[in-house]
């Protein structure tokens, strides 16, 4: 056969290359576009009101890489299922009914519901054509490079919307376009990283690995969370740590536990956070338990857990009434963790470096309260602030450097 190829401009768009193949011997003939030009900075949609027959003969450049829709029929011609053509509305429906009659036969002698199914549907896009109500054809080309005719050119066409968009990276990789990566952060590996490194076990001093890694908590800051695991006696470990300095000012958070629901808030306990529940007459001083990043039921249980193992409630030197008063906190704590039982729940940190989590951010949440106060003087002296000089502490005399 013969292929013909011609370059030509299409008025009020570009130039594309129009190629034509015809074979003498089968009469078989065959006619693609494709564009002249570049792929466009922007991808481009057009949407054309049909109103009339003059509009199902508008000239349209569908790419290769374009989908065509009509949104009144469900009716999609998915992207790189044809080759790109120069035609017209009444082209396009008409090229998509031969797709559907092709295998009609087989379909008729294998499946007669889904062909009779689809012969319904060839019936509803042959009645587009007549136009006896109005439809929307859609052109939407992550390329930039297809065409609706605008038969109003240069004026404006109220029936025709062209909004131009930009790519995704999935449509830019579809067309083998190669995005331009930014350079790695520093700081963006390092949270992508697991840290390890040696030390000693603290129950049998054998040596195991600590491994570290710096986690971004949304709407509060970064931690480091730290785990030990000692594979000769099995000891394990985690600890947080805040990833940031101690805060201006104080950081006193209410929860008022009213729905099971409350025990799945991530909750993050610095080692310098208490702990109270007033309806308990409970309170966690600061640095037990260390700096925990879990659930408020997880925190809860490990609370239970340092009770129940309470030297002073256990062996021959216990006494009755300690004990049962003991076991009497651990059920009411456990009615608390299953939802039967309403509390408050307050973590008071001086360093405002705790957190709990708010599960209607960026709204406020109706149960939590966060009061941020000026610390005291001995919270200052116990977080090791008083003494702590960081500016003018060079002695006199000293040669600066």
């Amino acid at each position: 056969g013969v292929t013909r190829l011609l370059l030509t401009r299409i008025p009020f768009f570009k130039e594309i290359i129009v190629s034509s193949f015809a074979c003498d011997s089968c009469s078989w003939s065959n006619t693609e576009i494709q564009s002249a030009g570049r792929i466009q900075e922007q991808g481009v949609r057009y949407t054309l009101a049909v109103t009339s027959r003059q509009d199902m003969n508008r000239e349209v450049v569908k790419t290769d890489c374009a989908t065509a829709r009509i949104p009144e029929l469900d009716f999609e011609i998915p992207a790189f299922t044809q080759k790109g053509v120069l035609t017209t509305i009444e082209g396009i429906i008409d090229r998509a009914v031969a797709g559907l009659e092709q295998d009609q036969p087989v379909r008729r002698a294998t499946d007669e519901e889904v062909a009779s199914k689809i012969d319904e549907f060839i019936g509803k896009l042959k009645q587009l054509k007549e136009v006896r109500s109005s439809f929307t054809f859609i052109i939407d080309d992550p390329s930039g490079n297809s065409f609706v005719e605008n038969p109003h050119a240069p004026r404006k066409d109220d029936a025709l919307a062209v909004t131009h968009y930009r790519r995704t990276p999935q449509q830019a990789a579809l067309l083998g376009l190669e995005l331009d990566e930014k350079p790695a952060d520093p700081a963006e590996d390092l949270r992508n990283e697991v840290l390890q490194f040696n030390t000693n076990c603290p129950e049998c001093n054998a040596p195991a690995n600590t491994n570290m890694k710096l986690v971004q908590i949304p709407h509060f800051k970064e931690v480091i969370i730290m785990a030990t695991n000692c594979d000769s006696c099995g000891h394990r470990t985690n600890e947080v740590k805040s990833g940031g300095a101690i805060e201006p000012q104080g950081t006193r958070i209410t929860l008022r536990i009213t729905d099971p629901s409350d025990m799945t808030r991530d909750i993050l306990k610095s080692e310098t956070c208490s702990v109270e529940i007033p309806e308990l007459e409970f309170e966690l001083g600061m640095g037990v338990l260390g700096g925990k990043f879990t659930t408020l039921e997880g925190l809860l249980k490990d609370i239970g857990d340092l009770v129940e193992r309470n030297p002073f409630t256990l062996g021959d030197s216990s006494r009755p009434s300690k004990t049962e008063k003991l076991r009497e906190f651990v059920g009411k704590l456990h009615e608390i963790v299953e939802g039967k039982t309403k509390a408050h729940f307050i973590m008071d940190d001086p360093a405002g470096n705790s957190y709990l989590q708010n599960v209607y951010a960026p709204e406020e949440d109706p149960e939590l309260k966060v009061e941020r106060y000026e610390r005291t003087f001995e919270q200052n002296e116990d977080l090791g602030l008083n003494d702590m000089k960081t500016e003018g502490y060079e002695p006199e005399g000293a040669s600066g450097r």
